[in-house]
Formats: structure tokens, C-alpha cells, sequence
């Protein structure tokens, strides 16, 4: 079986409940994932950029 046209795909952070992974695809495109116990939301760079962002901003109101 070849698997060259499957995505390669690494682990970002994982805890006990959650998981942060992205794929790297055969045509170059590159795809972010957030395992949430029983949701999984799947996101393009820029969309994975831009919750990034919101993070940042839900972090700073959190300090």
C-alpha cells in the first residue's frame, strides 16, 4: 500500500482530554485539528491563525 498520498500529520500538544494536531497534505495545503473530548473542529491555516488570535485575546482578558 502507498501511503505518499495520504497527509503526514503531527501532534502539537495533547493533554489527558484534548488533542492539537495538523496535517500536512499532498498538495501542499496545510490543515489544523482540535480534539475536544467528543468534537473535532477542523480549520485551514488562515482560520487556525485567526482562533489563534482569539486565544491570545481570551488569554490577555483572563490575566
Amino acid at each position: 500500500m502507498d501511503d505518499s498520498l495520504g497527509p503526514t500529520t503531527t501532534t502539537i500538544a495533547e493533554t489527558d482530554s484534548y488533542l492539537a494536531w495538523k496535517a500536512e497534505e499532498p498538495d501542499g495545503e496545510t490543515s489544523y485539528h482540535l480534539e475536544l473530548n467528543n468534537v473535532t473542529l477542523h480549520f485551514f491555516k488562515e482560520e487556525w491563525q485567526e482562533f489563534l488570535d482569539l486565544m491570545d485575546l481570551v488569554l490577555d482578558e483572563e490575566l
